[in-house]
């Protein structure tokens, strides 16, 4: 049976996509989950991988074109198959094998539900061939349509791997209970199960991806980053602490494994690299930092992924290393670079700005003092970073001048109190003073 390829959601408000380019080809040979074309996000280019085994035949859409998400824009064939019928999306015309045959006319009727027109028009559906009861055409005319054309011998209009109803979807109880709580619409969940059936891991890998990309154009990075830091801005109750803390140990780390690590991988560690392997560090004997706030309650994070905030000319974007207390400055120091890399390329994977459970914004290149930051939510806390300047400071009774760092941190207070948030704090100050204590 012909399976349609659709142009997918990857979250909940999109509405359209744009093709930067076909992997495979009219005629091509894949299979299941084999990349097939390249969808482009606000902040990343997703590859998407083929719905089934078989042949790509039927393509509707050439690259750079935007189309309605959910609309078929090809098909998997099998052997001997042909296209089935449906509406050409940037023609209109009906195309495939189906269109030669002759089908009966009838007048539509004169009314025709939006909910119906939407639902016809997201499957390739010809609303003359809709039988109704009325004088309207109604969601439940359209409904028992696709049932029909389901059970139907010839190839279908609908498969599981295309936008139909919800109901019609083969998915786990669990699944669908997950789907339900979370207000996610099945028919945008690539399904992993028996006969593309949707399990409850899809779910939450679909949530993963929701949260880190969003089929728009370039233009709306800076929209979304307003609208998430405004939503945390207005419904996150913030408070703040603020450490001055001396830098010459950090400097002087910096300094002594600079040579190594610039020899064995040609890059040279930040303070940024050094701050992140102190952060993880620390957050492993403080948990409620590295916590989320979901569903009314505090969820405990088993790793620990440190987010750094990246500025791109379309806005910002927080790639993430991933368990950050068990890498080495090397490591970090790569991933480091790789990914802020891939981020001003545009070249970053959903995977690469998902699962972070604390975040870091260091604006100390750009000689900021100190700064207050918004959360990245749903983490539970951010630190901010001012650049390292020589300041008179008292030291041991005398008057000294040390190269001091100015760091902020931004709590949730839903999820910590003032008192463990300082304990924090205090702990990271401590190492950032004397990391020889990450020795321990």
């Amino acid at each position: 049976m012909a399976t349609n390829i659709i142009m997918p959601a990857l979250e909940m408000a999109q509405e359209s996509g744009r093709l930067v380019s076909w992997l495979k080809h009219e005629g091509d040979a894949v299979t299941k989950g084999e990349p097939i074309m390249e969808i482009e996000t606000d902040k990343v280019t997703v590859e998407i991988g083929a719905p089934e085994s078989g042949v790509i035949g039927g393509i509707l859409i050439k690259e750079n074109d935007v189309v309605q998400v959910g609309k078929t824009i090809g098909w998997i064939l099998q052997p001997g198959e042909s296209p089935p019928a449906v509406l050409d999306l940037p023609t209109g015309r009906t195309t495939g094998t189906l269109a030669k045959e002759e089908t009966p006319a009838r007048d539509i009727p004169p009314d025709v539900s939006p909910v119906a027109r939407k639902m016809a028009d997201e499957n390739g559906i010809d609303l003359s061939l809709v039988k109704t009861n009325g004088k309207r055409i109604e969601k439940a005319d359209v409904l028992a349509y696709i049932q029909t054309r389901q059970s139907a011998p010839q190839p279908a209009i609908v498969s599981a791997s295309t936008s139909s109803p919800a109901r019609l979807l083969p998915a786990s109880p669990k699944a669908r209970r997950l789907a339900q709580e979370r207000e996610i619409d099945l028919v945008t969940v690539a399904g992993s199960g028996p006969e593309g059936a949707v399990l409850a891991s899809d779910i939450e890998n679909f949530e993963q991806v929701i949260e880190s990309a969003k089929l728009e154009t370039p233009g709306t990075v800076w929209r979304v980053m307003a609208e998430r830091m405004s939503t945390s801005w207005t419904t996150v109750p913030h408070f703040y602490l603020v450490r001055e803390v001396d830098a010459s140990a950090l400097i002087e780390w910096r300094k002594q494994v600079t040579p190594a690590i610039e020899k064995s991988t040609g890059i040279k560690p930040t303070f940024t690299d050094l701050l992140v392997r102190t952060i993880g560090f620390t957050l492993k004997d403080h948990p409620r930092l590295n916590a989320s706030w979901a569903d009314g309650n505090i969820q405990w994070n088993d790793e620990i992924n440190v987010g750094i905030a990246v500025a791109i000319d379309e806005g910002l974007i927080v790639p993430v290393i991933r368990n950050a207390v068990g890498l080495s400055v090397t490591e970090i120091a790569v991933q480091r670079a790789d990914l802020v890399a891939r981020a001003k390329e545009k070249k970053l994977r959903p995977a690469d700005i998902s699962g972070g459970t604390f975040t870091l914004t260091n604006l100390g290149m750009y000689n900021v003092d100190a700064f207050d930051a918004i959360i990245n939510t749903p983490q539970a806390a951010i630190l901010s970073v001012g650049r390292i300047a020589d300041r008179v400071v008292p030291l041991n009774g005398q008057i000294v001048i040390r190269p001091m760092m100015v760091m902020t941190l931004s709590v949730d207070h839903r999820v910590v109190d003032g008192a463990r948030a300082a304990q924090f704090l205090d702990e990271l100050a401590n190492l950032i003073e004397g990391p020889w204590g990450m020795l321990r």
